[in-house]
């Protein structure tokens, strides 16, 4: 249905002759990706999700990881043979892998919810999917510095501080999630008399978490 409702507007604004600027990462990541991310996160149960977040950061971390580094080694080992017709570097493979990684569960958790399935297997499919979209994210931008630097210019350093950038950005964005939650938490204590403007505050609060952990370099999506 959303697809739908997508494309209809589209033919909408298409044959009144308005003109829809083109979908660049800026407005993908900026106007289009928070309130998504806003919407699984508000929505999410809470005590299912940490009750099982040690199993939800192994699939959603390690195995997000293992997926972007095995896709894009065997592609590049593939290319090695010239079946591609020209040559693919192995931190372009990576770049690659880390893009198409990022797997949204969106018809598997419809098809859950339609015949019940159990809630353990439901919160751990969910919140896989709304992590790994943060892991994925971090090593894309990783991946895309290695590629602007060019594989020769690559020093061991460089492999390091890729590595502590993951954590540094992980832990980071969450942490300015939590203190944007306890700011809005503390306005929204004072605005229970003001029905107008309270429901507002979280959707502002969320969009400034997301861009200020954003202007810092840090995960907006975890933020």
């Amino acid at each position: 249905m959303l697809l739908l409702v997508g494309v209809a507007l589209g033919l909408v604004l298409f044959n009144a002759g308005m003109v829809v600027g083109p979908l660049t990462p800026t407005v993908f990541f900026l106007f289009m990706l928070p309130p998504i991310v806003f919407d699984a996160g508000y929505f999410m149960q809470n005590r299912l999700f940490f009750d099982n977040i040690i199993t939800i950061l192994v699939y959603a971390v390690i195995g997000t990881i293992w997926n972007a580094l095995s896709i894009g080694v065997s592609l590049w080992a593939v290319g090695l043979t010239g079946i591609f017709g020209y040559e693919v570097s192995l931190v372009e493979m990576l770049l690659f892998s880390s893009i198409i990684s990022a797997v949204d569960p969106v018809a598997v958790l419809a098809v859950f919810e339609e015949i019940h399935v159990n809630e353990v297997l439901y919160i751990i499919v969910f919140g896989e999917s709304l992590l790994n979209d943060a892991v994925t994210v971090v090593l894309y931008h990783m991946f895309e510095g290695y590629t602007e630097m060019g594989i020769p210019n690559i020093l061991a350093i460089d492999y390091f501080s890729g590595i502590a950038s993951f954590f540094v950005v992980s832990i980071g964005g969450t942490l300015i999630g939590i203190l944007f939650g306890l700011i809005t938490a503390f306005i929204s204590k004072y605005t229970t008399s003001v029905p107008v403007i309270e429901p507002m505050f979280p959707f502002i609060m969320g969009y400034m978490s997301y861009l200020t952990a954003e202007m810092f370099h840090l995960s907006g999506i975890l933020s």
